[in-house]
C-alpha cells in the first residue's frame, strides 16, 4: 500500500517561508506527475500546486503564483514545495498526491481522490 509522507511543516508569522517535503513509502514517484493540495480548519481541500514526472511542467493555483515553487527529486523519491509569503488565510494541513499529469492535479476534484497522507501543519499567525 503506497502512503504519502508529508513533512516541514510549522508555526510562521505572516510574511515567513517554509519548506515542505513530501515522500512515499510503498512506491515510487518517479513515473508519476506529483501535486500538493491543502485544506484549512472548516474548509474542503483545494489545489496548490503539481509537477510533471519529468519536472518540465509546473501548474499553481492563481492564489499562490509567485509565491510557491514546487520541485521533485526523483533519485531521492521527494517533492519539496517552497513556500514563500505566507498569510493568515493559509494556514492548513498540506498534502500531497500523486495523477497522471500535473493537469490533471490541478483539474481533479480533491474530494475524489484518495488515499492522503497526515499531511504537513501550517501555521500563520503573529
Amino acid at each position: 500500500q503506497v502512503h504519502m509522507i508529508e513533512s516541514g511543516g510549522g508555526l510562521v508569522q505572516p510574511g515567513g517561508s517554509l519548506r515542505l517535503s513530501c515522500t512515499t513509502s510503498g512506491r515510487s514517484i518517479s513515473p508519476f506527475a506529483m501535486g500538493w493540495f491543502r485544506q484549512a480548519p472548516g474548509k474542503e481541500r483545494e489545489f496548490v500546486a503539481a509537477i510533471s514526472r519529468s519536472t518540465n511542467i509546473t501548474t499553481y493555483a492563481d492564489s499562490v503564483k509567485g509565491r510557491f515553487t514546487i520541485s521533485r527529486d526523483n533519485a531521492k523519491n521527494t517533492m519539496y514545495q517552497q513556500i514563500n509569503g505566507l498569510k493568515r488565510e493559509e494556514t492548513a494541513g498540506y498534502c500531497c498526491q500523486s495523477g497522471a499529469s500535473a493537469y490533471y492535479l490541478h483539474a481533479i476534484d480533491a474530494g475524489q481522490v484518495g488515499p492522503w497522507g497526515r499531511g504537513a501543519q501550517v501555521a500563520v499567525c503573529s
